[in-house]
């Protein structure tokens, strides 16, 4: 027992906790329950080198205020980059710090769903084994933990980067990139003030390089040349792209860079959180970490055995980039991850206005790739949306599904790019094989799908795609799918002639009246067809007449 106990203290000491002593724990349980009062929430992380959480508390009016945060050292990434899979020990290292992490969620009454998100990274995504640690750890610790892909990646770090772009114009509001180097890759984005420039995640991270390094076969200390070469081949495709743009600032994120910041200007820092450093000053620090062994930074600097791994190539990746783009200095800013995260919780759970409009940007840059026809595609995504809006009670659907219907009437044609012969089925396979900008591989399959039945076949269980998703998600694509018919129906003459709608629910019809055009013969004639599907689904016959007073 003793035994025991002991070893539960050396692990809640080896954990980085930064404690405001100032928090009540006792007073959270209800704080979940009261929306009047501030309520906990947590973000676990699960990277390639750490496990780290941070608690928050999110308070009515929507500020923020971060209460605690914790890291453990992992081997994760170094398991998964080197030789493909998560081992057991690590595993159950992860298991046991993620228990310690779950005993303080509880003292604070994180219980509910909503209060909590468990997200990795690549690290856990690319492990051959993924399924067997995620189930793991939810036997261990009832974690669900979910893996974030590329876009909602980017997402997160926009998010999480718009308190700064608002409170540090100075630096913010001026075209810029956010660059950041994690174990297994490097993700890069391009914004102007409030708008997304370019989004881009590379498959070279600081554990990545570790790994070409030992298979060369000597010292890092002494294979800077090969991390180089690794390195200016993914910082060619960064420079190729930013040439579009006249980027001005270039901002660092990450705890790696964070460390350098600490080193060179220790605990002085600017009005806002966003520190400077040279780029030169960079660069002379790089080479000292560089000629240190692993041992002697662990001791050194009193890092943990993956940060001493990662740092020395994560601080030349990040001096490279600035150096071939031509920055003299860089900045460094201390959001993260979790921060957006946070911020999305504040916000419900779902994306802000902002964020949805950076990725329904996205979805017509595609479009206008595929050339399609941009006034009827724009035409019937105001269509769907408003019916969407106007039938809400009677769908159900959230604000997500909102933006789902939007892409898909945007998108709805880009199919017949490639034919016009069954082009709504090439028009989901464009999709899918997309990207766009904050926007998860779950959703798009979603947007490939309700376009693929904008026509002709209903969704049936043999076909592709619709036979694997889940019960809600089925039916959630056909009460869109529907919706759009019903959008595209209503400018069936491509000359925009019906605008504003009104939707009526009655006990057995949905009445769509317009004001807009004296005749609507053409869409009555198109709505008998299109309307099919949605009277199957909802048991309501659809009905399009004009306005009284003009009819």
């Amino acid at each position: 027992m003793f035994k025991a106990i002991h070893f539960l203290f050396k692990s809640f000491r080896a954990l980085k906790i930064n404690l405001n002593p100032s928090i009540s724990d006792s007073n959270y349980p209800a704080a979940g329950k009261n929306k009047n009062l501030p309520w906990p929430v947590a973000v676990i992380d699960i990277g390639a080198t750490s496990l780290r959480m941070q608690i928050s508390e999110i308070h009515p009016d929507g500020k923020i205020r971060k209460l605690e945060t914790f890291s453990q050292a992992v081997s994760i990434g170094k398991d998964s980059f080197i030789i493909g899979r998560i081992s057991r020990e690590t595993i159950e290292d992860c298991v046991h710090v993620l228990r310690i992490y779950v005993a303080k969620l509880n003292e604070y009454g994180i219980r509910d769903a909503g209060q909590l998100r468990v997200v990795a990274t690549s690290a856990v995504k690319e492990a051959q084994n993924r399924l067997a640690f995620v189930d793991r750890v939810f036997v261990a610790t009832g974690l669900e933990i979910r893996a974030l892909d590329e876009a909602e990646t980017h997402r997160l770090t926009f998010v999480g980067a718009l308190p700064l772009i608002e409170n540090e114009p100075k630096i913010f509001s001026k075209p810029s990139m956010i660059c950041e180097i994690s174990g297994g890759t490097t993700e890069v984005l391009f914004f102007d003030q409030q708008e997304v420039l370019f989004s881009q995640s590379y498959r070279q991270g600081s554990l990545r390089i570790r790994k070409a390094i030992e298979f060369f076969g000597g010292p890092i200390s002494t294979s800077r040349s090969v991390m180089e070469a690794q390195l200016l081949r993914m910082i060619g495709q960064i420079k190729h792209e930013s040439e579009k743009y006249k980027l001005e600032n270039l901002v660092a994120i990450g705890g790696d860079i964070r460390f350098a910041a600490n080193q060179l200007i220790g605990n002085k820092k600017p009005a806002g959180i966003t520190q400077e450093i040279g780029l030169e000053q960079l660069g002379l620090l790089t080479t000292e970490i560089l000629s240190e062994s692993t041992d002697r930074l662990v001791s050194r600097f009193h890092l943990s055995l993956p940060e001493a791994e990662s740092l020395g190539p994560a601080l030349l990746a990040y001096y490279m980039v600035g150096k071939e783009l031509g920055f003299e200095k860089l900045f460094v800013s201390h959001f993260n991850l979790r921060d957006g995260i946070v911020q999305e919780m504040a916000s419900g759970g779902g994306s802000s206005k902002l964020v949805e409009r950076q990725t329904i940007s996205s979805a017509i840059q595609m479009g206008k790739k595929f050339k399609f026809d941009n006034q009827h595609a724009i035409h019937v995504s105001n269509l769907a949306c408003q019916l969407f809006d106007q039938l809400a009670d009677l769908h159900g659907l959230g604000r997500r599904f909102r933006m789902i219907l939007e892409m898909a009437s945007i998108l709805h044609e880009v199919g017949s790019f490639v034919s016009t012969r069954s082009y709504h089925k090439h028009s989901m396979y464009l999709i899918r094989n997309a990207e766009f900008f904050g926007i998860g591989s779950h959703d798009v399959e979603l947007v490939a799908l309700v376009a693929r039945y904008h026509r002709r076949a209903s969704p049936q269980p043999s076909h592709d795609g619709y036979n694997k998703l889940n019960r809600m998600d089925r039916v959630s694509v056909a009460k869109l799918a529907s919706i759009l018919r019903i959008a595209k129906a209503l400018d069936s003459t491509r000359r925009q002639p019906i605008r504003d709608i009104q939707c009526t629910q009655l006990a057995t019809s949905v009445e769509i009246e317009t004001a807009d055009v004296a005749d609507i013969s053409v869409e009555l004639l198109e709505m008998r067809k299109s309307a099919q599907m949605f009277s199957d689904i909802f048991g309501l016959k659809v009905v399009l007449k004009l306005q009284r007073e003009q009819a």
